[in-house]
């Protein structure tokens, strides 16, 4: 029996900043972020924008595109790493929406809960529904990757942003592309990325050092929590490295597979936080699986980063880029970075383009390489079926990214800040939030939401 995903739907935010504007801003040169990292476009979310409207507009596209029947889904799964309450999941406000828009209770016996492990987590949440559907194969569920990149103003992950969501439903024999059943993990407990609570000492936000009650705090300290992450960048792209490396050749062994492993793959999907991320850091996988290996894990760590720069040059390596690689590249060019969303943005892009290109890539396999800071990585890989083109041919991808709205830097920096409550965009088919309840004590803090025809 297949199982895997049948149906592919997403949202994405519709303004951007143009990444030469931000490096002018930052007196970075454009170049090396355009053609270093290969970032065109950063989007971010407008004032009525959120974690929850990205996921919702996501499935709604997904519900209507494809005609889904609501009542035969099962569980409905999301991944993020942006959740905005720390006890209601975000799948539990989507379902709401869900049954707000296409009928009161036509989801009351739909499992919903959020997968959090940074940008691994949508991967997870796919892998759970494939266990259920391969025990229940008359069922459907859906997987929501939905996130916010969000970056310090000035640091070194800002030109790395980007906002949005991926719907998908998982189905046995699917239209799309259907899961073989082994994967292999890599997980190490590190902190090369992550959102801690911070505190603050409420005498120096309230300059009374006698503990009186602050906007209902009791406590001495008052927590803060920051959507921008803590972060070293270096040692996340190693950890990056060394997880990948550990589940691939796991998968490699888990499957018995002789020869190079990715030269059996048609084209390889990675976690892109930026647009050239895989390709800058899959030369060691590149060299070390090659069919004549020209690196040893052995040599002087010196030598051996050398002859990875090198081999990042040589016209083979750029060929596999651009065979491999590319096609799952272009849409993050655009976008930037979607966390949990950022592998199945992928997806859809190479998909898109062999759609675009005529290619007809139905019997090839792609190979999954997923990561999430923290850190964990995941090796899976599915065979393209045969109805591929016609279950994508409603996204238009490119399309809807070219219909972007370009915004200028103050605009960029007042929405960043949250000082900009307006919307740039008039929003037109989709969720918004509406308010957030600042009165009634029993539902202090509760966010509304609505849709705009």
């Amino acid at each position: 029996m297949k199982i895997g995903i049948d149906a592919i739907a997403f949202d994405v935010a519709n303004i951007h900043l143009p990444i030469k504007t931000l490096a002018e801003a930052r007196h970075i040169e454009p170049e090396k972020l355009e053609k270093g990292l290969g970032l065109i476009k950063m989007t971010l979310p407008d004032a009525h924008q959120d974690t929850v409207v990205f996921g919702a507009n996501a499935l709604t596209r997904l519900i209507e595109y494809h005609n889904i029947d609501l009542s035969e889904i099962s569980r409905i799964y999301v991944g993020t790493e942006s959740g905005i309450d720390n006890s209601k999941p975000v799948a539990s406000f989507i379902t709401a929406l869900m049954e707000q828009k296409f009928g009161e209770d036509s989801l009351l016996y739909c499992d919903a809960v959020d997968f959090t492990f940074a940008c691994i987590g949508a991967v997870d949440a796919l892998q759970n529904c494939f266990d259920f559907i391969r025990l229940n194969p008359e069922k459907k569920a859906i997987v929501i990757a939905s996130d916010i990149a969000k970056y310090d103003l000035g640091s070194t992950g800002e030109y790395t942003q980007g906002a949005g969501a991926v719907a998908m439903l998982v189905s046995a024999n699917p239209k799309i592309i259907a899961f073989a059943n082994e994967w292999t993990v890599s997980n190490k407990g590190v902190f090369d990325f992550f959102k801690p609570y911070r505190k603050v000492s409420k005498f120096l936000i309230s300059g009374n050092d006698d503990n009186r009650p602050w906007f209902g705090n009791l406590e001495s300290e008052i927590e803060i929590h920051k959507d921008q992450p803590v972060f070293d960048g270096q040692y996340s792209n190693q950890c990056y490295t060394d997880r990948t490396r550990e589940a691939y050749f796991a998968f490699k062994k888990a499957t018995g597979f002789e020869g190079s492993l990715y030269g059996s793959w048609s084209n390889i999907i990675m976690h892109l936080p930026y647009a050239f991320q895989g390709r800058r850091m899959l030369t060691e996988i590149f060299a070390l699986d090659a069919s004549e290996k020209t690196l040893s894990a052995d040599e002087n760590p010196s030598e051996y980063q050398t002859k990875l720069k090198e081999l990042a040059k040589t016209d083979s390596y750029r060929e596999f880029v651009k065979q491999k690689l590319q096609p799952a590249e272009t849409a993050s060019s655009l976008i930037g970075n979607l966390y949990t969303g950022s592998i199945f943005m992928g997806l859809l892009s190479a998909l898109c383009d062999a759609l675009h290109n005529n290619r007809d890539i139905s019997g090839t396999k792609f190979g999954f390489l997923a990561y999430g800071s923290g850190s964990k990585s995941k090796v899976f890989e599915g065979e393209i079926q045969p109805e591929w083109k016609h279950a994508i041919s409603k996204a238009k991808l490119f399309e809807t990214l070219d219909n972007s709205t370009e915004i200028n830097f103050d605009t960029y920096e007042k929405l960043h800040k949250k000082e900009q409550h307006f919307s740039v965009r008039s929003p037109k088919n989709e969720w918004v939030l509406d308010r957030i309840e600042q009165d009634n004590p029993n539902l202090i803090g509760a966010r509304f939401y609505k849709w705009i025809d």
